[in-house]
Order: structure tokens, then sequence, then C-alpha cells
């Protein structure tokens, strides 16, 4: 047997398959039928069975997308693929594939990635950070991914920027409708935002790290307050939840200076004398989302 998974990004979709050791023995990659729900169920079954016809085996399936499912209803929610929302994708895989299937968020199977076989393997407790053009999480304990009643534990993005600053409240507005997110101070376009109220400048977020490197006093003091709400964001998960690991990832997580500069920022907020808090970056980087569908299904597990 192996595992595969499924990635469905907003104009991509990428598949693997896993051997039962965590190695890759096929993988590919489609553009994503934007705005076609009928057409993504073909597509999703066809890449499953390219993977299954070049790794030479059937095996379990794990999708991760865009939102999450709702356990009220069984139909996808808050996702930013909008075509997906409102429509029993778990149940329309399972007939396409005559299969069960696992769907997961995500920033969940990011971190259920890093977790299993990535920088927080081993850990009890990991936190999955997304960082990029949006801000998600995942909670991962003793090896099994937590997702809550509501489907949303990790969803640290929405909730309101901690020990707000003069000038931080009450805050951007979020898609969310609410406004002050963390989301909003933390994704790449909350940086680009940031340098923009500050400095008047409309850079992107790769050219604030370019112009802070070549000692830019601007854009390093945007990145110094980035920093500085990172630890705060931080603080107020390691507070609640105290993870061994905190892994990050999305395209910010890229940044090697948030690994040095972060840590000892968070004495200042977390309740204890020491935080030893790991904060690091991703082993499997890009892949960890294809990776951590595959892994929705744990080893050993066979489908019906």
């Amino acid at each position: 047997m192996i595992r595969l998974g499924i990635d469905m990004g907003g104009t991509k979709i990428e598949g693997i398959a896993l051997g039962l050791d965590g190695r890759v023995v096929a993988r590919r990659r489609i553009p994503t039928p934007r705005g076609d729900y009928s057409g993504t169920l073909d597509a999703i079954a066809d890449l499953v069975a390219g993977l299954e016809s070049e790794a030479g085996s059937t095996g379990t399936v794990g999708v991760g997308i865009p939102g999450t499912i709702s356990p009220a209803t069984g139909l996808v929610k808050n996702a930013n693929s909008v075509w997906l929302i409102g429509h029993p994708l778990q149940q329309d895989l399972a007939a396409r594939l005559d299969r069960p299937v696992r769907l997961g968020n995500d920033a969940n199977c990011f971190a259920l990635s890093e977790a299993s076989d990535g920088a927080g393997a081993g850990a009890s407790v990991v936190f999955g950070v997304i960082v990029g053009t949006g801000t998600g999480g995942g909670i991962v304990v003793n090896g099994r991914l937590h997702t809550g009643p509501n489907a949303v534990a990790g969803e640290w993005g929405h909730n309101p920027m901690p020990w707000p600053q003069t000038g931080e409240w009450p805050g951007p507005s979020c898609y969310c409708g609410r406004h002050g997110c963390i989301e909003s101070f933390l994704s790449g376009p909350g940086l680009v935002r940031d340098h923009h109220t500050h400095t008047g400048e409309q850079l992107s977020s790769e050219a604030i790290v370019e112009r802070a490197a070549a000692s830019d006093p601007a854009a390093e003091a945007t990145l110094k307050r980035y920093e500085e709400r990172m630890a705060r964001a931080l603080s107020s998960v390691i507070n609640l939840l105290d993870p061994d690991t905190i892994v990050l990832g999305g395209g910010l997580s890229k940044l090697e200076r948030l690994y040095r500069n972060v840590p000892p920022l968070l004495d200042r907020w977390v309740f204890t004398d020491r935080v030893d808090t790991r904060l690091v970056p991703p082993v499997h980087g890009d892949a960890s989302g294809v990776r951590g569908a595959a892994w929705l299904w744990q080893p050993g597990e066979l489908n019906p």
C-alpha cells in the first residue's frame, strides 16, 4: 500500500505518493480548474489515477484544501477557493474514487507533515504556523492532528493581536469582517501595508527584506515591528498551548532573521521564567502541505 497526498491550491493541484517509510515514490502537478467544482473533482480523480499508475499500487487518499469541512453540515466552509464552499467535497471525492477520503485544512496538513517527519518530529506538541498570503496554523498532539469540534483549532490568525501597542487598535480591517486580526499584521500583505503606512512606499515583501539586508533604516524598522508583533502573537499561543516546537511555513518563513530575533523577545510576554519552546523553519518547505495530506492516513491504516 501507498499513501496519496493531494494539495489543492488556487492555481495548481499537487499530488504525491508516499511509501509506508515516508519515501516519495511518485509526484505530479496539474493546473487547478478554477471556478469549476465538477472539473475539480475530475482533476483530482485523474491525478490519483496517474499517481497510482506510476507507483504501481493503490493507496489511501488525503486531500489538503484551503478551507475546512463544517462538522455541522459536512460541507466546505472558510475556503479561499470559493467554488468549493457549500459542497460535500469529501463525500463527492469518496464516490469518484470508490474509497474513503480524508480532508484537512492546508495549514493543518503543514503542521502534520512537520510533526510526523519534519522539524517537529518527536515533539509531543507541535504548532505549525503559515505566514504567507494569509496566516493560519495547525496543532498536532502526540502525532495526531487536533481540529476541535468546530474544525478551527489552530486558527490563530483570526484572533486579535495581543497586547496592542499605540496605533494598533482597532487595527486594519480583515476579510473575516473584523479588525486587528493577527493575519492583518503578520501576513505578507500585512507586512506590505505596514511599511506603506509608515513610509508611503509601496514595496513588495521581498523588496522590504532586500532593503533591510542592505541596511535601509525604514525597511529595517518595518521588520523590527514585524518581529515584535510575531513575538506577541506566538507568546499568546505559548501561554495557552505551551507547544514543544513551533514550525513556521509560508513565504515569510524563509526569512532567516526571524529564528534569531523572535525567540529572545518571547520572554517579555510568556508567563514563565524561561521560554524553552523551539522556533524552527520547516524541513520539507513548500512540500509540507502535500506530504501532510498523505499523513492524514497514519502508517498501517488501510482503506476498507
